[in-house]
């Protein structure tokens, strides 16, 4: 009897734990309710009769999930009526597809109870079946997995004609069958959930952030890595690796993740490819694997230190992460001078009108940021207009108000950067103005 009662507990336990601890919810009713509203909205073109069903027969019964999908992407109710009204053959080709969502539950289960056996701390999350307008395929908030399926449902017979050049990706997304990779996707974003961080504050802390995520779905799968960038990496990685060494330390991504914007490669999500072979060479390189994978998902991808220690440790560059940032610091821009008055003067002009900022090198025109000095926004130097750059695109004008008797500042921030895409060093403009009455 002891023995019945000990095998008993034993399997109660082991199902606990395998069952109801790792067996996510799936929430697929937006899917449904989406579908609803789409066949109302195509039924009229009163856009007014358009909203009402939107937000009566979607937005207002929307999950938690479809909730945080649109607060990441920042969709609205005009984004979905405008994707509704410009694509319909999009939709008639994907609508079907969308509903396979109802029967993924059993493979992903199988993938996330493998991810547990890798990873014991495994916390739970909910994942969402969402539909959005075009942004992404799946991202995480708070601790869900939001899947954007109108994206990630897709394969090659979705019909994409009718998309502008700025989502001219998809077609060869969608030929690379996604629906047909959900479960691998999904436990991408699963891994996300456990981590201490989705946003990197450099490109090397979000390429590595995503890295793992990648890295560890393809150990869990034992499927290859369905995003495209990882085949290209392997094939140019000589190359890659030398001109992500020269960007990493960029407080933006840039063309390596999630930009359409022109590379020499000629490939988006490049980063991921260099987070996923930093992660496959400190792996390979662990005694104790599973205390790697353990590092790789606790790593916090923000503390500096922790982050140099694990992408040296992992042995990808040949040189270390420390001088490789001074060999960064020495290329990257910078301001030489205000053209109007010397910075860090105490009498400048208060009928001064203009500030023009000269730069080291030619700067790349689409890019820039000012944030608040040390003083805060009591002191802030307002611009009221941007001018333009100089023919060289070595300098950029503002037009200015300034009162007397003011100290200002502002800091010309990181997130500008020269046509090569190094990031300018920071520059603090501080100064003060006159009495008037001088």
């Amino acid at each position: 009897m002891k023995i019945i009662i000990l095998t008993f507990l034993f399997i109660f336990s082991f199902t606990k734990f395998y069952g109801q601890e790792t067996d996510p919810d799936f929430v697929t009713s937006d899917i449904d309710n989406f579908w609803t509203a789409y066949d109302k909205i195509t039924a009229t073109k009163d856009s007014s009769e358009q909203y009402y069903y939107l937000n009566t027969l979607f937005l207002k019964k929307a999950s938690p999930g479809q909730l945080a999908i649109m607060q990441a992407r920042n969709y609205s109710a005009s984004s979905f009526i405008d994707a509704i009204n410009n694509y319909p053959l999009f939709w008639r080709s994907i609508r079907k597809n969308t509903f396979k969502a109802k029967a993924i539950g059993k493979e992903l289960k199988g993938s996330i109870i493998k991810l547990k056996t890798l990873y014991p701390q495994l916390k739970p999350a909910k994942i969402y079946f969402t539909i959005g307008a075009f942004m992404t395929g799946g991202t995480t908030l708070e601790g869900m997995v939001l899947i954007g399926s109108e994206l990630a449902m897709g394969d090659k017979n979705t019909i994409t004609s009718e998309f502008p050049e700025t989502y001219g990706h998809l077609r060869s997304f969608f030929d690379g069958n996604p629906v047909n990779n959900l479960a691998f996707s999904n436990v991408h974003e699963y891994i996300h959930t456990q981590q201490k961080t989705t946003i990197g504050n450099s490109l090397l802390a979000q390429s590595v952030l995503e890295g793992v995520a990648e890295f560890i779905t393809v150990l869990s799968t034992g499927q290859k890595s369905t995003t495209p960038a990882i085949a290209f990496g392997k094939q140019h990685d000589a190359r890659i690796k030398q001109v992500f060494a020269s960007q990493m330390f960029n407080p933006f991504t840039g063309y390596w993740l999630y930009s359409n914007e022109q590379n020499e490669f000629k490939v988006r999500d490049l980063g991921y490819y260099t987070g996923y072979a930093i992660c496959e060479k400190y792996y390979e390189s662990a005694r104790d694997k599973n205390k790697a994978i353990k590092e790789m998902i606790e790593l916090d991808y923000n503390n500096e230190l922790e982050l140099n220690r694990f992408v040296n440790h992992a042995g990808y560059f040949s040189s270390s992460l420390e001088k490789l940032k001074e060999d960064y610091d020495r290329i990257r821009p910078s301001v030489q001078k205000i053209n109007e008055f010397s910075n860090g003067s105490i009498d400048v002009d208060p009928r001064t009108t203009q500030l023009t900022i000269s730069f080291s090198v030619r700067m790349d025109q689409r890019f820039r940021n000012f944030e608040y000095g040390p003083l805060g926004e009591t002191n802030v130097l307002r611009l009221k207009r941007f001018i333009g750059y100089s023919d060289d695109g070595k300098s950029a004008t503002f037009e200015i108000e300034l009162k007397p008797n003011q100290r200002y500042q502002l800091l010309v921030g990181g997130r500008f950067r020269d046509e090569k895409g190094y990031s300018l060093q920071p520059y603090l403009i501080d100064f003060e103005t006159a009495d008037k009455s001088e």
